[in-house]
């Protein structure tokens, strides 16, 4: 059984203006192959008036369509990439990662530390959620203890009065699954688990922690009876149990600075074998890890053994950052 075909985005960092900032490619993981799909700035969109975040971001995919966050917004295209609409929203600041669960996209609104229910029927944004830390009694070992917990608080992203716009958790991941939604970020030391509902709006409340993460974690989710996730500060893709305990460490593979363009831009900006980008599929029973890290780079592993199945460098450029990273369906 042949590896997949990955769709991968990316953000170039540390560009100047007149140069991309980013785009798509279409990445065949067994032959090699690879082909850039879109391109920020050849998409014969008007930009002007956008949000400020550069390149593509997370991907979903919904009937015989993709689904890209990118900025202050969400896109769809065909599956041949041919635009078909693209839906700003308010409170739709910084969007990170997305999750297609039905006829609902679930969005990660970074600069507003909140997700975003987007109805892909509908083409209409249906809800909201603000996460805010409280002081939460909880049962501890010696009876109960008041501690800060993140509460889930529902608003209408369709109209004002909605949050401020404030960026504490960093929010950069959403999972949806047996009725539950879970969110991670970068300043977060857990992957938090909402109440079970059948809609974003059902399901506010206490976030409750599943599995312990470090921070500076990207792509988050529960696998396994814990999490695995991108350790960007490690440099390494994590499978952890849920009081972190590592079952499972990848590593990612790292270039000789002599080799790389562009090293000497701030690392703040842009940094050799930063991980970002991750997902899971199988192979022949096994489970086949891929994920992506800078310069825009593509490594699937055999998650049993760690061992690097293949390994697809799209340049040598370490502003080309990846960003979303997902089975390539069609």
């Amino acid at each position: 059984m042949p590896l997949p075909t990955v769709l991968v985005t990316e953000v170039i960092r540390s560009s100047q203006q007149g140069e991309s900032h980013g785009g798509a490619h279409l990445v065949n993981l067994e032959t090699g192959a690879h082909e850039r799909v879109l391109d920020w700035d050849e998409m014969g969109i008007d930009w002007s008036g956008r949000g400020g975040g550069r390149g593509l971001r997370g991907i979903a995919f919904h009937n015989d369509k993709v689904v890209i966050g990118a900025g202050n917004e969400i896109f769809l295209f065909d599956k041949h990439f041919t635009l078909l609409s693209s839906h700003p929203a308010p409170y739709c600041r910084d969007c990170h990662e997305i999750f297609a669960d039905g006829d609902r996209l679930l969005i990660t609104a970074t600069g507003f530390d909140s997700l975003l229910e987007f109805d892909l029927s509908t083409l209409e944004y249906a809800a909201g959620m603000h996460f805010v830390v409280k002081p939460t009694k909880v049962n501890g070992p010696q009876g109960p203890v008041t501690v800060p917990m993140v509460h889930g608080e529902t608003f209408d992203p369709s109209k004002p009065g909605g949050p401020p716009q404030n960026d504490t958790l960093h929010i950069n991941m959403v999972w949806h699954e047996r009725g539950h939604t879970f969110i991670c970020g970068t300043t977060m030391t857990a992957l938090l688990m909402s109440p079970a509902g059948r809609s974003l709006a059902d399901r506010a409340g206490l976030m409750r922690p599943i599995a312990r993460v470090p921070e500076w974690t990207h792509n988050a989710r529960p696998y396994g009876g814990g999490a695995i996730y991108n350790s960007t500060k490690g440099e390494r893709i994590v499978h952890s149990d849920a009081r972190g305990n590592e079952i499972r460490s990848l590593v990612i593979p790292r270039f000789p600075r002599d080799e790389l363009v562009n090293v000497g831009v701030p690392e703040d900006h842009a940094r050799p074998d930063f991980g970002r980008g991750l997902t899971v599929t199988e192979r022949e029973g096994r489970a086949v890890v891929i994920g992506s890290s800078s310069p825009s780079t593509i490594t699937a592993y055999d998650l049993e053994s760690g061992d690097v199945l293949t390994r697809v460098n799209l340049t040598a450029d370490v502003r080309n950052a990846p960003h979303g990273l997902e089975v390539w369906p069609f």
